[in-house]
């Protein structure tokens, strides 16, 4: 990946983050685009520390203001973008009889409509290079169903099917869009949401939570130059809690 410039959402912490190191690893210049500045800074400070490239962005990726005005800056100091991982996104469980409209609106708004507007906002340097890789992070419940989660699993749901329309409008142009839906991965976010980990995990096939490092590969494949011939493909990592 030498040469090429990724943007990664949601890049402070947990899975965005392990994302980040990975393609910085792998030789991209890395903008870590993050809500939570000081997390995007730490990030960054770990990929300079082992000697990678990367700058902080700190932004609001459901708003169409600051991502542009993200993009913008991202093109000033790194140059056009031709990878992008749109991770960024909120899992917050609720019963669906209690499920509010700014639930289900706020869920929709982070977790769909940005990736949207940032796909909108860097796609255009991918057409103009005749080169890119999209990878949206979506999640094994929109594959299985979960309970608790209608507002989450429609609009991861409808992040899969995204990447599918965007993987056959830009197939001649060089650019791929796919995704990954991560089973239970241990993350800060994760463990939010859930008060016993270790029993969840032990109901998994592996017996065990998957690392961010998991998922972060598989990006690191679909974003390289070999997986050019894989398109709307979702390439699930979840130790066997989904199999497709």
């Amino acid at each position: 990946m030498e040469g090429r410039n990724a943007v990664v959402t949601g890049g402070g912490s947990g899975i965005g983050r392990a994302c980040a190191t990975v393609l910085a690893s792998h030789g991209a210049a890395v903008a870590v685009w993050d809500l939570n500045a000081a997390g995007a800074q730490e990030t960054v400070a770990q990929i300079r520390e082992a000697g990678g490239k990367a700058i902080a962005v700190a932004g609001d990726c459901a708003k169409a203001a600051p991502v542009a005005e993200s993009a913008a800056r991202t093109r000033a100091e790194l140059g056009p973008v031709s990878i992008l991982v749109n991770n960024a996104g909120i899992t917050k469980p609720k019963a669906f009889l209690e499920l509010t409209e700014q639930d289900w609106d706020e869920t929709v708004e982070i977790d769909l409509k940005g990736p949207y507007l940032v796909t909108k906002a860097i796609i255009p340097d991918m057409v103009e290079a005749g080169w890119g890789r999209i990878v949206n992070i979506s999640s094994s419940s929109a594959q299985s169903g979960s309970p608790n989660m209608a507002h989450y699993v429609a609009a991861k749901g409808g992040v899969i099917g995204f990447t599918k329309a965007l993987a056959m409008e830009f197939a001649e142009q060089g650019i791929t869009a796919n995704n990954v839906p991560p089973g239970f991965v241990d993350t800060p976010l994760m463990r939010s949401n859930i008060s016993d980990p270790a029993q969840v995990a032990a109901r998994m096939p592996m017996k065990r939570s998957g690392q961010p490092e998991d998922i972060a590969h598989a990006v690191a494949y679909l974003a390289s130059d070999e997986a050019g011939y894989v398109t709307g493909h979702t390439l699930s990592v979840n130790g066997g809690r989904y199999l497709n």
